[in-house]
């Protein structure tokens, strides 16, 4: 049997260890891993931890989503691992990120996402660059995921890159307004600019919210205030 590769650029590949096993079998298998995890074509893959700049991007992504989806009712988001799959014959994938709108929660069990969510993000590390420009981009796109977000934080790219999902079913890249904002499709009314995933020093998602929704600095000190009281971390 081969060894599945992933390659991060020409003449560098990185090796996954192969565990074949039905999706019932990783399902509980992985409940007990609680690792870095995919099942794909009936074998399980084990991807190598992120490395920090990869984790600051998707925490603060994370907080922010969850502040504007929270803010609004607009459903639930979701961090890696968790596991979902777009269709019941489908890979199962770990997507650093994914909001699921309100109307699509019957999707969600304690194991799974079964069905596609309405906004993925995957933040590229070394070892995932086909993987998630090619591989999960056409398994999003057939799958029926509106939107599908690529951020590269690498201090050599840092490159964002958003697609939404048109009506014939194909993947169009989103284009930034003049302030280089990127508009999201499945959440309408949030926006980002790429600056805030690594400008330093670093913006917090508070402040990011505040800049999005045209609150003062004083009305969002006040928010923080009261989100602090209240025991949530900004």
């Amino acid at each position: 049997m081969n060894t599945p590769i992933d390659t991060a650029t020409p003449g560098t590949t990185l090796a996954t260890v192969p565990l074949r096993m039905g999706y019932e079998e990783y399902l509980e298998w992985d409940e007990y891993e609680a690792g870095l995890t995919e099942w794909v074509d009936g074998e399980v893959l084990l991807h190598m931890p992120p490395l920090d700049q990869h984790q600051r991007v998707v925490e603060f992504l994370e907080r922010l989503l969850d502040l504007f989806v929270q803010l609004f009712q607009l459903g639930i988001v979701r961090i890696a691992p968790f596991s979902m799959r777009v269709s019941p014959a489908s890979n199962a994938r770990e997507p650093d990120l994914f909001f699921l709108a309100a109307e699509h929660l019957g999707r969600l069990t304690e194991q799974e996402l079964s069905g596609p969510a309405d906004l993925i993000v995957e933040v590229i590390s070394n070892d995932s660059v086909y993987r998630d420009r090619e591989t999960k981009f056409f398994e999003y796109q057939r799958g029926g995921v509106p939107e599908y977000w690529i951020i590269d934080p690498r201090p050599e790219r840092r490159r964002v890159d958003c697609y939404w999902l048109t009506p014939r079913g194909e993947y169009q890249a989103s284009i930034p307004d003049e302030d280089l904002r990127y508009h999201s499709v499945a959440l309408p009314g949030f926006w980002f600019r790429p600056a805030w995933l690594w400008e330093e020093p670093r913006l917090d998602p508070l402040s990011a919210l505040a800049e999005m929704r045209g609150l003062s600095p004083e009305a969002a000190q006040m928010l923080r205030n009261m989100l602090i009281g209240a025991g949530q971390n900004t």
